[in-house]
């Protein structure tokens, strides 16, 4: 064998969108520049919207809100990116959100209309069991689940409720168990929706729906309570919003009527570079990301700029090597691909490249 023939092939990275309205997920292939090729769209079902990626990156999961409420498990091929369905299963409820625990044996769902979590385990094949093995009530309308770099700690925002509720998780049975206290109380109308951890696993930013301001929390290593230290908004200094209300959720019948909403504050998603330098949340009403610049000693957010994005921006994610943003629109027939500067964290708009109806939700998987 040549030399030239022994050296291994180059790292690739795809990008995976899920379609809520196409009942699909749309697959990418992802340049060293940044820029994207269409791949395959794979069918899973509709109102298909959060996704999660198992830690061996092999396996994606995928949650649809329309009944039966399911998860849809794939396998990722690593030399091409295409999607091999494996399996299904039932899940409790409609989730907004999906996650997995560090060692990718469990999975965990929020639910914004039931109120509660669950957790589900996953057989050594990836296949989710299709009884949950805990379903626990907690605020109004929970809206993401995580566990921390520890695998000791999970948190759980509610934004009906302005609380985080705080559990530790036993890793070898699944099973949560509330901390105590078993809530950290944020401030009222403010929304708690989505977070993320420092990569330190110091510090938890938490992204409010309705007042579009990201907290620093600190998190304590020995017993996993969050605190509260700082905050920012994600809002340019000259905005016109106004605080929001919390909405119905997906499918929900009933409810009260609606009201105009064309100006209210309509923060959705965030994400952290790599490096813990830079931080990006997406506000759905102006369609606009902003930009942070994250102190790492303290965790204090500096707002550094908004930079107009898809429209109606649900869901965007950062490539594993920090150098891209991709970025999604529920009302968008386009994902926008972003450069990010490694001195600044602008964002320079690098490509858009077609996707399905009601893109919400981006994940992406790199592979050496």
């Amino acid at each position: 064998m040549s030399a030239l023939a022994s050296t291994s092939a180059p790292a690739a990275t795809f990008v995976y969108v899920s379609n809520a309205e196409d009942g699909e997920i749309g697959a990418y292939a992802m340049q060293p520049d940044g820029m994207l090729k269409a791949l395959a769209r794979t069918p899973a079902a509709k109102v298909v919207m959060p996704m999660a990626v198992s830690p061996n990156r092999r396996l994606l999961y995928a949650a649809s809100r329309s009944k039966p409420y399911t998860v849809h498990v794939y396998a990722i091929d690593p030399g091409t990116g295409a999607l091999k369905a494996l399996s299904s299963a039932p899940l409790a409820e409609s989730f907004p959100y999906i996650s997995l625990d560090r060692n990718g044996r469990f999975l965990f769902g929020a639910s914004y209309g039931a109120h509660l979590v669950s957790v589900n385990a996953i057989g050594g094949d990836g296949r989710v069991l299709p009884e949950p093995q805990q379903v626990i009530p907690v605020g109004r309308n929970a809206h993401s689940i995580l566990v921390d770099a520890t695998n000791r700690f999970v948190y759980v925002p509610n934004l009906g409720t302005d609380q985080i509720f705080q559990f530790v998780f036993d890793e070898k049975s699944g099973r949560l168990a509330s901390n105590t206290p078993a809530v950290a109380q944020m401030k009222q109308g403010t929304g708690p929706r989505h977070f993320v951890f420092s990569p330190d696993n110091r510090f938890v930013y938490l992204l409010s729906e309705l007042v579009a301001t990201v907290t620093t929390l600190s998190l304590d290593p020995k017993t996993g309570l969050l605190a509260e230290s700082s905050s920012a908004s994600a809002l340019p200094p000259d905005s016109k919003l106004q605080p929001g209300a919390p909405r119905g959720a997906v499918g929900a019948p009933g409810g009260p009527p609606p009201r105009n909403t064309d100006n209210d504050i309509w923060a959705a998603d965030l994400h952290l570079t790599p490096n813990g330098k830079f931080l990006y949340a997406s506000e759905r009403t102006t369609s606009m990301l902003a930009a942070f610049r994250v102190d790492a000693a303290s965790g204090k957010l500096g707002y550094l700029s908004s930079t107009p994005t898809e429209r109606q921006p649900r869901g965007f994610a950062i490539d594993p090597g920090g150098k891209f943003l991709v970025a999604s629109g529920e009302k968008s027939e386009t994902i926008s691909v972003y450069a990010i500067d490694p001195a600044s964290g602008a964002l320079r708009l690098l490509q858009k490249v077609p996707a399905g109806k009601g893109a919400n939700w981006v994940e992406i998987v790199a592979f050496d």
